[in-house]
């Protein structure tokens, strides 16, 4: 089997009995751990980020070892390292019959050029050698020497990915920040390598290489309607309805929220078909799209200043530390999963705590996002 199963994921969340259901939501597809392990580490040139103790080996090993069933990552994170670590460990996993494919859920990135590490003395020429040369993308398909969009560059990452991941299938294939490309290009012709991004995703699914796919962004999908890099996310659905029919599989999107960033929630600024303007989260709930929370920590940013203990008391988590409530916060507003990024197992096993924490509730939450 080349993906994650409801009966897989249901097998696996049966291991932890004791842990409270909400700690395990449930979405049709599987069932998955409602905080998730995210792969990301700033500053990937950093030599620091390759040390032997800074590695997603055993943080990957330690959340599926006690519950956490979702796994993030990008070919360009850390120039393929942390798909390379994350690959070694479910291998092993796998091997020494830990887990099986069926139980986790995993998903990865392409649009960014990854290049490799240790970090090539000249990227330039390393691209020029390894996607031009190879027929994978002209010149002027690569967006300020970092994003392409061609097809064959797409599958190219999406094979690297799969080999570094020793895996057979991805669960959720994201289309990678294409908005990156909106400040360099015409919209009409990202609009139209978007709409060429979801054919290919769409044969990759035939092809049983990818599940489902989406778009993984920062603020595209938050932005006021007018900024350069908006997206509306009726017009990713339609297009993926002109290549994949009613029953395509463009099924999820990733996006930023935390406490200081709660925009999907509480910002109106998608119009839909009706011509009126909506939140994120409620077009998104409308057609059926999966909500993934990226940066529910806003990368340790949210922890220069005390929380208000009006959060911490409306998250049930008065007596918990301040990256507790974050993630309470995060996973508490009807998203699939909540990603955080550790490559310290004992953090990962400290998070747990909210495995026996029940969500905050829906009038509390409603109380902090739109002051109800």
């Amino acid at each position: 089997m080349n993906f994650a199963t409801v009966e897989g994921t249901f097998s696996y969340i049966k291991k932890f009995p004791k842990y409270s259901k909400d700690f395990y939501n449930f979405n049709g597809d599987f069932f998955v751990s409602s905080i998730g392990l995210g792969t990301f580490r700033k500053e990937p040139y950093k030599e620091e980020n390759y040390l032997s103790q800074i590695n997603f080996y055993k943080s990957t090993k330690t959340a599926l070892q006690n519950g956490i069933n979702f796994i993030d990552t990008a070919s360009v994170y850390r120039y393929q390292e942390s798909e390379k670590e994350i690959g070694k460990a479910l291998n092993e996993m796998i091997k020494n019959g830990e887990i099986i494919r069926e139980n986790f859920v995993i998903s990865s990135k392409a649009g960014f050029i990854p290049l490799e590490f240790p970090f090539p003395n000249n990227p330039y020429e390393w691209i020029y050698k390894n996607i031009i040369k190879n027929y994978l993308a002209k010149k002027e398909e690569i967006v300020a020497d970092q994003h392409c969009m061609n097809p064959k560059f797409l599958e190219w990452s999406l094979n690297n990915s799969l080999k570094n991941l020793n895996i057979e299938g991805i669960d959720i294939f994201f289309l990678h920040n294409p908005e990156f490309q909106l400040g360099y290009v015409k919209r009409d012709i990202v609009i139209e390598r978007i709409k060429e991004s979801f054919k290919f995703f769409e044969q990759m699914v035939e092809k049983k290489k990818i599940k489902y796919y989406g778009i993984a962004s920062w603020n595209a999908f938050l932005y006021e309607e007018n900024h350069l890099e908006y997206l509306n996310l009726k017009e990713m659905i339609d297009i993926a309805k002109s290549v994949g029919g009613e029953k395509h599989h463009f099924k999820y999107i990733q996006t930023p929220f935390n406490i200081a960033k709660p925009h999907m929630f509480n910002y109106v600024n998608q119009m839909d078909e009706d011509g009126k303007y909506y939140t994120l989260h409620q077009v998104a709930k409308k057609y059926g799209i999966n909500i993934i929370n990226s940066s529910s920590l806003l990368q340790m940013n949210l922890f220069k200043s005390k929380f208000n203990k009006k959060i911490k008391k409306l998250t049930n988590t008065l007596e918990l530390n301040n990256i507790i409530t974050a993630l309470q916060f995060a996973r508490s507003n009807g998203s699939l999963t909540t990603l955080f990024g550790s490559v310290n197992p004992e953090h990962i096993k400290d998070n747990l705590i909210l495995s026996y924490i029940p969500l905050a509730k829906k009038e509390n939450m409603l109380n902090l996002l739109v002051g109800e």
